[in-house]
């Protein structure tokens, strides 16, 4: 050991023992832990504070360990059912080393070995998809938590707000608060805990994985059905018989029912009722409105200010006009009077019926949040002493990736770029060290032979018996 690195003579008379589990090295005394709280020093022994958990159900999603022929009765090590995944596991760091566990198993009669570890992830972050129709902020802006940017809005999908959380940019490019502040954030999202966001010339969005959404201290209740097009396509036939004209307001797309083809299939008289915004085919409309947080994701309170005009050659008194949003939140009925101005009248029931409808078709808003890394270095060097090899046998979907049990989409092209659904993954999957960086547990699973091939440490690989008798573990 370098003389750097080395413990005084009085450190070590005082117990205290150094842990190389991460770059920081941390000094630690006896009975304290680490700055990552995930390591401690017991009577002079470096160990893991948290448990090394195993997976008690076995799906398609977890690969099942298979010890003798006796069934699963509950018990760990017995049986179908028992994963060994890399929470509580350890690192490889500095990253030579072997992964902390490769396992053994016969599923099926089938030699299998599954590399164990906890990755260091400097380069990571979160993917965040926010169900609402709601104005959060222009794509580019900053998203940031305590003043600090930590990533940006990106472009919207059907539905849905997104945002680019972290990336090696935030956690290691700008001032060492914004690292800080960046893990702490994407520690907390991923531990799915609520953080609020506040995005630049937009709103402040508190998000939590798995849960509604509160922007600007609202709480989402629901997704858009679909845009206003698409409300018009779907809803067209139940308002045949009631209507005389749809109008619904979108800030994408805003539909109009007796210019759509959905209208003129069914043989609906022009309303000659025009909004305002780019046409783009009949029916549809784009840029009715800005974006906000009123109307259909528009700045619109009062929808009559999309009304550009009322063709007097083509609208009568007495037509029967439904305005409402692409949830069914915002709903109005109106009908024209003598002068062809509409008024506020009340809903007849059949339309409320459908309007209440296009509510129940919205699925509950929700925000996701995808972990992404690089699986570089340190991991790859833990599975095999020739890193190339994992990444192609991973590409070449030999090797089965798993984060805490829960399959990862690995991204096309070169290295081992992941992502992964937090929500799905058991509690405290995630820690950090004060680099900044995450760390998450990954599991490589594939056949022994495979793993011989690809010059993996197989003569390292025990059994779950031999996990158990040495190791503090708990079962999910």
């Amino acid at each position: 050991m370098s003389d750097e690195l080395a413990l005084s003579e009085a450190e070590r008379t005082a117990g205290i023992v150094r842990c190389d589990a991460c770059p920081v090295l941390c000094r630690i005394r006896p009975g304290r832990a680490g700055a990552c709280d995930r390591y401690a020093n017991e009577d002079g022994r470096l160990v893991r504070v948290d448990p090394l958990v195993l997976l008690a159900k076995a799906d398609l999603a977890r690969v099942a360990f298979v010890e003798g022929s006796q069934s699963w009765a509950g018990e760990l090590g017995k049986g179908e059912g028992a994963f060994v995944t890399g929470i509580g596991a350890t690192t490889t760091y500095p990253d030579y080393k072997p992964a902390p566990f490769i396992v053994s198993s016969k599923p099926d009669g089938v030699d299998m070995v599954t590399v164990v570890t906890e990755g260091i992830f400097s380069y990571c972050g979160v993917k965040v998809k926010i169900d609402t129709d709601r104005y959060l902020g222009p794509e580019q802006a900053a998203v940031r938590v305590k003043g600090e940017a930590v990533g940006h809005v990106t472009t919207a999908e059907y539905g849905s707000q997104m945002l680019s959380l972290g990336g090696v940019h935030h956690l290691t490019g700008g001032s060492k608060k914004e690292g800080v502040v960046t893990c702490d954030a994407l520690l907390a999202l991923c531990s799915k805990e609520a953080v609020e966001l506040a995005i630049d010339g937009g709103a402040t969005v508190v998000v939590q994985a798995d849960r509604p959404p509160v922007v600007n201290g609202v709480r989402e209740e629901r997704m858009r059905v679909g845009c206003g097009s698409a409300a018009i396509g779907m809803f067209a036939p139940q308002w045949r018989a009631h209507v005389d004209e749809v109008i619904v307001v979108d800030d994408h797309i805003t539909g109009v029912l007796s210019e759509h083809q959905g209208g003129r299939f069914l043989d609906m008289k022009p309303a000659g009722i025009r909004v305002r915004g780019r046409k783009s085919t009949p029916g549809r409309y784009f840029q009715v409105a800005q974006p906000g947080l009123g109307w259909g994701g528009t700045d619109v309170e009062d929808p009559l200010e999309i009304i550009e005009k009322i063709d007097p050659k083509q609208a009568w008194p007495g037509l029967k006009l439904l305005m409402v949003s692409t949830t069914g939140e915002h709903s109005a009925w109106f009908e024209l009077d003598k002068d062809l101005k509409p008024q506020l009248a009340a809903m007849p029931a059949p339309v409320q019926k459908v309007v209440e409808r296009i509510a129940e078709n919205c699925e509950p808003a929700l925000c996701t949040v995808l972990f992404m890394a690089g699986a570089g270095g340190s991991l790859r060097a833990g599975v095999t002493e020739n890193p190339v090899r994992l990444t192609r046998s991973v590409r070449d979907t030999l090797t089965k990736v798993t984060l805490g049990g829960v399959p990862a989409y690995v991204w096309p092209g070169g290295g081992i770029t992941l992502m992964v659904d937090v929500a799905k993954m058991p509690e405290k999957s995630f820690g950090y060290v004060p680099t900044p960086a995450l760390v998450a547990p990954i599991e490589f699973t594939l056949r022994a032979s495979d793993y011989a091939a690809l010059g993996g440490y197989a003569s390292r690989a025990v059994t779950l018996e031999d996990v158990l008798r040495g190791n503090k573990v708990k079962l999910e």
